[in-house]
């Protein structure tokens, strides 16, 4: 799961990113507005975490934006506001949660966490596909066998899949929610490839179906009957 963090405060915004990495997210970090914009007009996020006061403009202003856009990233707000005026017009222009600072990182991450559910798995913890099962707290995927032994980036994968089971996801797609952004600029996928065929045969030993079928000249799709 790809995250955005707009923090201006650089020893915040390395934490956040320190102790988010440490629960299997990849993030990656913009400390203005102007950087900020240049990173979503890149690619999506599953969710941003985005500081209202910026150096050189409103984070409020950039909510809106995206929100006019009609992306559908998570947004968590945090600012050092306790203002209700700024926590409910943030609220009204689509940000899924408001966090004042200062705050624990842990209770972040709980916030976050739980944006992704909400969006991706209807509140779930636990993510029931046939054989397989993916627990979200445990950040692990077991089936009847056991429990699966997964990489860091195998399990991104697996979960990514699982949120858009049944419908087709480009290569593009994988490596803009996977992967650093540095890693578009690749003369090829066979990074992917990899990584879909280590998973796959992970998931073919622990007595799984072919989950993942590739579709010719598009990229692949997670099939659940």
């Amino acid at each position: 799961m790809n995250l955005l963090i707009i923090e201006d405060e650089l020893e915040l915004s390395r934490n956040i990113d320190s102790y988010l990495s440490q629960s299997m997210y990849t993030c990656e970090t913009a400390g203005t507005y102007q950087a900020a914009t240049a990173k979503l007009s890149l690619g999506r996020y599953d969710c941003i975490i985005l500081d209202i006061g910026l150096p050189d403009g409103s984070g409020l202003e950039l909510l809106r934006q995206l929100k006019q856009s009609k992306l559908s990233d998570g947004v968590l707000i945090i600012s050092a506001k306790n203002s209700l005026n700024d926590k409910l017009e943030g609220l009204e222009l689509g940000a899924d949660d408001y966090l004042t600072k200062p705050f624990h990182l842990a209770e972040l991450t709980a916030r976050v966490n739980a944006i992704i559910r909400r969006r991706a798995f209807d509140g779930n913890n636990v993510i029931a596909l046939g054989r397989l099962t993916i627990d979200l707290v445990s950040k692990s995927a077991r089936t009847d066998t056991g429990e699966l032994n997964l990489t860091r980036k195998e399990y991104e994968l697996l979960l990514y899949f699982a949120s858009n089971k049944n419908r087709v996801v480009t290569k593009e797609s994988i490596v803009d929610h996977l992967w650093d952004a540095s890693v578009q600029l690749a003369d090829s996928y066979d990074f992917i490839y990899s990584h879909i065929k280590n998973l796959r045969r992970k998931l073919s030993d622990a007595g799984c179906p072919d989950l993942i079928r590739s579709v010719y000249g598009m990229g692949y799709k997670f099939s659940i009957g």
